[in-house]
């Protein structure tokens, strides 16, 4: 009997123990809940605060409702040209060529969430083989941030090759298809911009309508972009174009630019803004890393050499059965289900300065509490080391939907 007794009691205390714990944890619960939207409310109340500030209302409206919700449909596309020269020195035969990589162009759909000029976004990509994309950008009343990070994969190129014998052209070639294996690509892109008339011209006008543009009105800008992109042909698939780069399988390319252009806002009437801006670059960082690799066939620089008693290749000690390090190439191209690669070493230049450019384009309709917006935005990157050279087009187009609350 006692011993149910002091169970009872321990079972008593512990419930007491419990509320007692339930109650102050409830109180606690509640205490940081009204702290946490009272900073909620600072926060607000600086960025309402902030967007009035820095800007003329004549020029500038700034709406009373901070909160809103974008729906957007958009389409990505990236064109990369590969080139090479490439010299035959015992024939006095010259050979260039370019591969043209066209992925396909990316289209997705998903929404913006914010409060004025801050927000997240999510999107869903609605084509297959499109590679991975993902974006983000914020603006304020005098500067503007946009990353951009695309990375894919294809084996749909277009080839382009011409042939020249004592500098005259006697061959040309232009073909599309699918190569052995496929080719990766990635580029990652981050820019950052500042508007010197903040006050009465806005990029967000036309962008992402955390304002509204009420008169027309243009301002310099300056900015500075850094973009990185590679191209990784590697595969021992591929090995060919590899030899015909001077043995480069990977290339890494770094630049970073600084421009300064101009942006202008013209407003035919209430509500409905044309934004158009266009800021000439200069690279003042131009770093190229190329990775080499060596193969176990020969270039293909004489086809009449014979391809037998080679035997078996040992990609332990680099050499073929009969101890040669090197074996030239079939004409079929069986060598392919054979070649083996591997990585020698590793060049770094700094390459000249490149003149490069960014355009944008925006059109955005405000009606009530609802908007529209047609967006655009194309670049250009260019790089060149020695005979090889890479040019990148990298743009977009976005359509908008919004509401404010």
């Amino acid at each position: 009997m006692k011993g149910r007794m002091i169970i009872c009691c321990l079972l008593f205390t512990l419930n007491a123990a419990a509320q007692e714990q339930t109650t102050t944890d409830s109180t606690r619960t509640q205490e940081s809940s009204t702290g946490l939207m009272s900073q909620l409310r600072k926060v607000q109340q600086f960025l309402d605060d902030k967007a009035r500030a820095k800007v003329d209302p004549h020029y500038i409206e700034v709406p009373e409702k901070p909160w809103r919700v974008i729906l957007r449909g958009k389409e990505t596309a990236l064109d990369v040209d590969y080139e090479n020269d490439f010299d035959f020195p015992e024939e006095k035969e010259h050979f260039f060529w370019k591969l043209s990589f066209e992925p396909p162009v990316s289209a997705s759909v998903g929404f913006w969430a914010g409060y004025r000029g801050t927000g997240i976004s999510y999107s869903h990509s609605l084509v297959k083989n499109a590679g991975r994309y993902f974006s983000f950008s914020t603006t304020g009343a005098k500067y503007g941030i946009n990353f951009r990070l695309r990375r894919f994969s294809t084996d749909e190129v277009t080839f382009n090759g011409k042939e020249y014998h004592d500098g005259k052209n006697v061959y040309e070639q232009n073909i599309h298809g699918n190569i052995e294996a496929p080719i990766w690509i990635r580029s990652t892109y981050v820019n950052g911009y500042y508007v010197f008339n903040g006050r009465r011209y806005s990029q967000a006008a036309a962008y992402n309508q955390s304002v509204i543009q009420r008169r027309s009105a243009g301002s310099l800008l300056v900015g500075a972009t850094w973009y990185q992109s590679s191209i990784d042909l590697s595969h021992p698939q591929n090995a060919l174009f590899a030899i015909l780069s001077k043995r480069i399988g990977r290339i890494k390319m770094h630049q970073a630019n600084i421009g300064i252009g101009y942006g202008y806002n013209f407003v035919p009437f209430r509500g409905f803004v044309i934004n158009a801006m266009a800021m000439p670059t200069l690279s003042v960082y131009n770093r190229v890393k190329v990775n080499k690799y060596d193969f176990n066939y020969l270039p293909p620089y004489d086809d009449s050499m014979p391809t037998d008693g080679y035997g078996q290749w040992n990609p332990q000690t680099h050499t073929w059965a009969n101890g040669e390090t090197y074996k030239p190439m079939d004409e079929d191209g069986a060598w392919l289900q054979d070649v083996e690669t591997w990585e020698i070493e590793s060049d770094v230049n700094y390459g000249r300065l490149q003149f490069n450019v960014d355009l944008r384009l925006g059109i955005a309709y405000n009606w009530s509490n609802y908007f529209i917006g047609l967006q655009g935005q194309v670049n250009r990157f260019s790089y060149k080391m020695d005979e090889t050279k890479v040019v990148l087009i990298d743009g977009y187009a976005r359509l908008s939907l919004g509401v404010r609350f």
